[in-house]
């Protein structure tokens, strides 16, 4: 099949989702979309919810693809605890601004969060895609990192939460924000500030 063809599909087919609604959105909306008919469109893939599990597979492919560019972890703590314990605080820094970025300013994993905002109350597939992606998956993951570097010198989930609770709030602030450039700036003070106050308490200077 035309890999071209199908990343087209995906891509407006997710631009549909983030306005109205993955359950808005049938299969002649997405085919009108690509000014194609429904007979080629389904050539390609064999229904809605086969588009939507290709837009999951690539989001997926790309979480790891990042993870592995600014060399964080990319698997979970009982796979990967070396790592974790490695985790630098330049790495935790770079990352977290940069994914901040990917979720809003790239077209493709933008729509998904938006998408994602929109069914998290109306589906309960959409809802843990939700969470996984953009609410509790990164908080237990910034958890998992910081445990791993400070031990028990800190209680893990209470930083993680005073490190990513504002990041998350972020999201819903820079989507209503009309200066975006500020948000991005708020963003970078707080997670240069946060991992500042982290070198200062910790006398063994692990982070």
């Amino acid at each position: 099949m035309d890999k071209k063809t199908k990343g087209r599909i995906l891509e407006e087919a997710l631009k549909l989702f983030s306005r109205n609604g993955y359950s808005g959105t049938s299969m002649s909306d997405i085919a009108n979309q690509l000014n194609i008919t429904k007979g080629a469109l389904y050539r390609h893939y064999s229904s809605k919810q086969a588009i939507f599990d290709s837009i999951v597979e690539k989001m997926s492919q790309l979480d790891l693809e990042r993870a592995k560019e600014y060399e964080m972890p990319e698997g979970t703590i009982e796979e990967m605890e070396e790592v974790y314990s490695l985790t630098s605080a330049a790495n935790i820094i770079t990352y977290t601004k940069e994914q901040f970025r990917y979720w809003t300013k790239e077209e493709f994993p933008s729509c998904f969060r938006r998408m994602l905002t929109l069914e998290q109350y109306r589906d309960e597939n959409m809802a843990k895609l939700y969470h996984n992606y953009i609410a509790a998956g990164p908080l237990q993951y910034m958890a998992d990192i910081f445990g791993a570097i400070l031990g028990e010198e800190v209680d893990a989930m209470q930083t993680a939460l005073d490190f990513y609770g504002p990041v998350f709030l972020l999201y819903s602030v820079y989507d209503g924000m009309e200066d975006k450039e500020v948000v991005l700036k708020i963003l970078d003070q707080h997670v240069d500030h946060f991992l500042d106050i982290l070198k200062n308490k910790n006398t063994g200077d692990i982070i």
